[in-house]
């Protein structure tokens, strides 16, 4: 067992840890967010009430969080800083061990048991834990059953599912329609892709949509300026990134990670292959606004969760349409990234640095640990692993 976090697990105001890491080196396909936009933030304030809790500190960076059912936390770490092991579990001591194993959490064998780098990874309510596998050896969701303790599925994302400059992202899965839902981040294809978990098939929808491309935004995290062309010209690259269900599986959330907009469109109109792309774009709705961000998460009262990268803060859109932040530290939610909900009502979010990792800093890694795993209690009830 590793032993690379150190569990504080007590309330803490915002703003009473400092944090900072050390990332590794660029992995296989994060060229492409050299010219990432990064955003300002929001000038609102932060709610009096709220409150921030440490869960761990970890020594390397996470990617993105899921927990289960039965309240383990699964952690990916993030690909940029390329981890040796690819998934942990945080263990209730504050100790960690690769998930599910060493054998699967390390780099692929001969027979194809590893990962290549994990980012995107969700558990459903039936404690399957579906990690997606981005790497040297193409794309491929992996299903591990934490109640048996055992692989579930594997699915193969194939030609159907991909583009030239394809960067699948984060995921959200739907129990009710038997379908996963992959952001593809790419900057010039940009697009949902929507799994048949029963057949294994992929296709993409939405491709090119405005409402999954990103918009040449100038930002800037801290003091610097991310994004800009010799001209000092705003230049976009992230596309859909952020992508979430809610409780019912009713409606699916998504939006670019450079854009100023959240969209929703309907999960049963996602996975109807008879739409065509006009037909499934004319049922877009435009939920709200939002700043910048890399991962949401909702709960059953509307309330979309949006981890606000250049205001270093959590927020939440509300069924208004409104945003406003509810966490914001310099220092804890330094890059905030993925999200999940427990099953103790809190939302689960890590934090990684990213913009201090050496493919945004000329090849230099400006990051230092701790790296943070917090939890905030959420506005209203959602479901456990979203």
């Amino acid at each position: 067992m590793m032993s690379s976090s150190r569990c504080l697990c007590k309330s803490l105001e915002a703003g009473e840890v400092t944090s900072k890491s050390p990332g590794r080196k660029p992995g296989v396909v994060w060229a492409m967010f050299f010219p990432l936009l990064l955003c300002v933030g929001c000038a609102t304030q932060p709610v009096p009430e709220s409150r921030l809790e440490v869960v761990a500190e970890l020594a390397q960076a996470p990617g993105n969080i899921a927990v289960t059912p039965d309240g383990r936390l699964i952690i990916s770490q993030h690909q940029i800083y390329r981890p040796e092991i690819s998934v942990i579990e945080l263990l209730p001591d504050g100790s960690i061990r690769p998930f599910p194993n060493e054998a699967w959490a390390s780099e692929p064998d001969e027979a194809g048991i590893g990962f290549d780098g994990v980012l995107g990874i969700q558990a459903g309510q039936d404690g399957i834990v579906w990690m997606l596998d981005n790497g040297r050896r193409g794309s491929r969701l992996v299903a591990w059953d934490t109640l048996n303790n055992e692989l579930h599925k594997i699915i193969e994302l194939g030609a159907t599912a991909r583009a030239k400059g394809s960067f699948f992202n984060d995921i959200a899965v739907d129990p009710v329609h038997d379908s996963i839902f992959i952001s593809d981040a790419s900057a010039k294809n940009a697009a949902i892709v929507v799994v048949d978990t029963d057949s294994g098939t992929s296709r993409r929808v939405l491709e090119r949509h405005a409402s999954v491309r990103a918009e040449p935004i100038a930002m800037v995290i801290g003091e610097k300026t991310y994004s800009v062309d010799k001209d000092g010209k705003p230049v976009a690259r992230l596309g859909v990134d952020g992508i979430t269900i809610d409780p019912q599986s009713e409606w699916v959330y998504y939006g670019a990670s450079q854009s100023r907009d959240l969209w929703r469109v309907r999960a049963s109109d996602l996975v109807d292959e008879t739409l065509t792309h006009s037909e499934l774009a004319a049922r877009i709705e435009r939920y709200g606004d939002r700043p910048v961000c890399d991962g949401i998460t909702i709960d059953g009262a509307g309330n979309v969760y949006i981890t606000d990268l250049g205001g270093y803060a959590v927020g939440v859109v509300d069924a208004s349409g409104d945003y406003r932040i509810l966490h914001r530290d310099e220092d804890r939610l330094s890059w905030p990234d993925g999200m999940s909900f427990g099953p103790d009502g809190y939302v689960y979010v890590v934090a990684n640095q990213l913009h201090l990792s050496a493919p945004f800093n000329r090849g230099q890694d400006l990051s230092t640990p701790p790296f943070f795993v917090l939890r905030f209690k959420a506005l209203a009830p959602g479901a456990v692993g979203r």
